[in-house]
């Protein structure tokens, strides 16, 4: 099977989900990186990206509306919070982009770390006036500096092999 891996990392962790996801595939890998607008004879295309403002990376959503009648595998990861609602929300807004003659084989989103630059803007936040949790938000950043930890990519191994099978 050919395929191509398309994504967009910031910080390396969405690199390390397009790394598990050629480890695990067989078949031929025809793209491994940034958006190519040639890669057109790819039979399935895993799309992933860190998540900005809630969707993928613009570059990764422009790329995303010029698939038709593909097969899309779509991965990521996100900082903020390691939630299953949280990741179905990223996704749908992703979908939107998406042209309803191609098909989303699978998906899979998980937490991934931060720069620290983020903890030390949650952290210069003056508590008494912050209109959210500026604790919670410094406590999910600890959280998240394992991530994508081996289990994540376990998961994604896994969710790679079951598509596998049902594709033959």
């Amino acid at each position: 099977m050919k395929y191509a891996i398309i994504y967009s990392s910031k910080t390396g962790n969405t690199e390390l989900l397009a790394n598990v996801i050629k480890e695990t595939m067989q078949g031929e890998c025809i793209a491994l990186g940034k958006p190519n607008l040639s890669i057109e004879d790819a039979e399935l295309y895993f799309v992933g990206s860190w998540v900005d403002k809630g969707s993928y990376d613009k570059e990764i959503i422009e790329f995303l509306k010029t698939l038709k009648n593909k097969k899309i595998f779509l991965f990521g990861t996100a900082g903020f919070q390691s939630s299953k609602p949280y990741y179905d929300r990223i996704l749908n807004n992703v979908k939107q982009a998406i042209d309803d003659s191609n098909t989303i084989v699978d998906e899979y989103m998980c937490q991934g770390k931060m720069p620290i630059a983020v903890k030390q803007k949650y952290e210069a936040m003056d508590l008494t006036t912050a209109k959210f949790d500026v604790a919670g938000f410094i406590d999910n950043f600890n959280q998240a500096l394992t991530h994508p930890d081996h289990k994540d990519l376990s998961q994604l191994e896994t969710m790679i092999n079951n598509m596998k099978e049902n594709q033959e």
